[in-house]
């Protein structure tokens, strides 16, 4: 079995509006609503509702042959519910063709798998009730976490909770010699299987397609297949993972993106001896090679693949820190909206829009940060942080007085 897997991370934060100091204490919403509508249309528009329809058009075609699979955050799953019902819509005729997978993952796109095992696995639990909710019942078999963060020991705590595998980042100084196109098992859970992005080919689409300086520019289907039969025989799937907005929002329409990925399955098949798998096929036809090790997290960011993009400095430090300070006090409090904030708060995004090695080299993978500079960021989150924290004073005062 030679195959490819697709998969695409679907993602939008909730943004913090401008939060002043002296907005502690007299303003308890955070969140940019304007913003994020107006976010999340203009994706809607230019990417989730185009490339939805080519999918299900490439799906029908292929009867079945082409397959593909997302992952949706708990935070793009409630923007979509709110701003963005045809896209859900959308969505669920994808699902309901049978040949497309969703997986688990956090339900606040949250790093609480470095920092609590306790509210890493309830942000998990959240996720899959979501998900069953929005999606007849659907109950993900696969995980995949945060930012592809993983090492063994996350790894062993995913294995624990009953998933098949997981997916993360054929990160170089992991492999060595070895090949991204195996499926792996975990070190010290073999029963998970672990799949590995081929970085190369997944950011020639992802961040090289409308580059009109790269070598290789344009990337057409036939260059993309020929690439493709290059790879050894032996290995067996090309896992290609990418965010979704690459269609369309990263790389705009004129770049000729959706016209790649109109024809790319043709090529696939009339070209190359390879078919197309969810995540869940592979590994259930493909046994693993061996364990991969991983003993300090990897992610899919930078050369360097590890957590810096989002705790590589003080700022980062120390806004992490104080946010899981208060996971006790938040696990007193049953009060919903409070439960809602602390889950948006842990999205990782608010601590990338802090990284300064991004601010000062233009890295490719930089976001579009709502601030001006990474310390704006910080001050701005600490400030809601500042708010939090007395919300949750208040609260439990509240609760021990009617105890």
């Amino acid at each position: 079995m030679r195959t490819i897997c697709f998969y695409f991370q679907v993602h939008q934060p909730y943004r913090l509006k401008p939060y002043r100091f002296f907005d502690i204490g007299e303003d308890h919403h955070y969140w940019d609503d304007f913003l994020n509508r107006s976010v999340m249309r203009r994706v809607a528009q230019k990417c989730y509702l185009p490339m939805n329809a080519l999918l299900l058009e490439l799906i029908n075609k292929y009867d079945g042959g082409f397959k593909i699979c997302f992952s949706m955050s708990g935070t793009f799953l409630d923007q979509m519910e709110s701003y963005a019902p045809d896209v859900l819509e959308s969505f669920r005729k994808l699902v309901d063709t049978g040949h497309v997978e969703l997986l688990n993952e956090t339900y606040g796109h949250s790093l609480a798998s470095l920092k609590s095992k306790a509210e890493f696995q309830t942000m998990v639990r959240n996720h899959q009730e979501k998900i069953k909710k929005l999606f007849n019942g659907y109950t993900p078999t696969i995980f995949r976490n945060t930012e592809l963060i993983y090492s063994d020991q996350i790894g062993a705590m995913i294995a624990e909770m009953g998933f098949e595998a997981t997916l993360t980042e054929g990160a170089k100084h992991i492999l060595g010699w070895k090949s991204p196109n195996y499926v792996y098992c975990n070190s010290i859970e073999p029963k998970l299987k672990v799949l590995l992005k081929n970085f190369q080919l997944s950011d020639d689409i992802a961040f090289r397609f409308g580059n009109k300086t790269w070598a290789d520019y344009p990337l057409t289907t036939d260059k993309f297949v020929k690439w493709i039969n290059n790879v050894p025989q032996s290995e067996e799937v090309i896992n290609l993972f990418m965010d979704y907005e690459t269609f369309g929002e990263h790389q705009w329409a004129e770049t000729g993106i959706f016209e790649f990925m109109k024809h790319l399955p043709e090529a696939v098949f009339k070209h190359t001896n390879y078919g197309f798998s969810t995540p869940s096929e592979v590994v259930a036809k493909v046994p693993p090679i061996g364990k991969i090790h991983v003993p300090t997290p990897i992610s899919w960011a930078d050369e360097e693949r590890d957590l810096t993009a989002w705790l590589g400095n003080d700022l980062q430090d120390e806004a992490f820190g104080k946010l899981y300070e208060l996971e006790k006090m938040v696990n007193q409090i049953d009060d919903a909206e409070i439960k809602r904030d602390w889950t948006y708060l842990q999205t990782s995004d608010h601590f990338y829009y802090m990284c300064t090695k991004f601010f000062s080299d233009g890295d490719i993978h930089s976001y579009f940060s709502p601030y001006d500079s990474p310390y704006d960021a910080f001050i701005n989150y600490m400030n809601v942080l500042s708010d939090f924290v007395l919300r949750l004073k208040e609260k439990i005062k509240e609760q021990e007085a009617e105890a």
